[in-house]
């Protein structure tokens, strides 16, 4: 097997060349293989292995399970518009190919995360559709002082997914049911402050750390979604034009504040994207190509792209 590194600030991908198409691997090729991914996760944080020559999200969901855990077969309760593939085999985010989507850490606002995610590029795009990472002790280090001294008080994580009209998801698209008695007791167990509105929609509050200890290194990173949650995330005049839809923020599908309930600052979240900018790496997808991310350990997001691009994800 051949390796290569790519860095960018204070984050390095490991791009693994195996040498061989997946479906072809040997028991002592893909133990190979397995084990030099588990050394570099460790290492980097996140993995491209190349030229595997997948196919299909059939030749992916066997590549993936044959590295270990059992996949994570529902998206419940994610914020993102996802589709179902195969058993769990999902589209990449369904977002406007024309927009980014911001640097995150999977369901970092949930009360349980993937460990690993895996991506597989089925389709290359014409141009960008990268799925770019980032490092999440290099942008806590990045961060002023201040900054970090303000989010000590952790995230509060506010929904309102309305009932079947209105903004955003409803109730019903992100926990993947219609009876109230299953979503109550999803919310419980993830120790989630919740309230049926008189309109039919739901309101769900979590409060999160902002940064974590990462198991994998024994180290702390930033691991939240804070500037994701926030409207002036939204691209272009998407957010003003939110804004005017509503009489208040709390009426938001999505809304957060510091762990104290305080407004986030214009300030602090500029210096996060800022970080996060600082510490982003870019390669660009080769059809047939997998990566693999430590979710704690890495952030990821998505380039505007051009063409075709068809992007799968599975999560252990």
């Amino acid at each position: 097997m051949r390796e290569e590194r790519r860095t960018a600030g204070g984050t390095t991908l490991a791009i693994l060349h195996p040498g061989a198409r997946t479906a072809r691997w040997d028991s002592d090729l893909l133990g190979a293989v397995r084990d030099r991914v588990e050394e570099l996760l460790v290492e980097c944080g996140a993995v491209v292995v190349r030229g595997a020559g997948i196919a299909d999200a059939d030749e992916f969901h066997g590549a993936v399970t044959r590295f270990g855990d059992p996949l994570i077969d529902s998206y419940r309760g994610g914020n993102t518009p996802r589709m179902t593939v195969s058993d769990g085999v999902f589209t990449s985010t369904e977002y406007p190919a024309r927009f980014d989507i911001s640097l995150h850490n999977e369901l970092s606002y949930a009360h349980r995360w993937p460990r690993r995610l895996f991506f597989c590029c089925l389709t290359a795009p014409e141009t960008g559709g990268a799925t770019p990472v980032c490092d999440g002790r290099a942008l806590l280090a990045s961060l002023p002082a201040a900054v970090r001294e303000r989010f000590a008080s952790g995230v509060v994580y506010r929904q309102h997914l309305h009932g079947g009209l209105g903004l955003g998801k409803s109730w019903q698209s992100t926990f993947e049911t219609r009876d109230r008695g299953v979503v109550e007791a999803f919310l419980k167990d993830a120790e989630a402050d919740f309230e049926w509105t008189g309109e039919g929609g739901l309101r769900v509050i979590q409060r999160r750390p902002a940064v974590r200890r990462n198991p994998l290194t024994g180290r702390d990173v930033w691991f939240n979604q804070a500037d994701q949650w926030h409207p002036s995330n939204l691209p272009g005049d998407e957010s003003a034009n939110l804004l005017a839809l509503i009489d208040r923020v709390e009426d938001l599908p999505h809304w957060v504040t510091y762990g104290d309930g305080a407004p986030l600052t214009d300030d602090d979240l500029a210096q996060v994207r800022a970080a996060a900018a600082a510490n982003k790496l870019v390669e660009s997808w080769q059809a047939g190509d997998i990566m693999i991310v430590d979710n704690m350990s890495v952030l990821h997001g998505r380039e505007a792209f051009t063409g075709a691009r068809r992007v799968v994800v599975s999560m252990t």
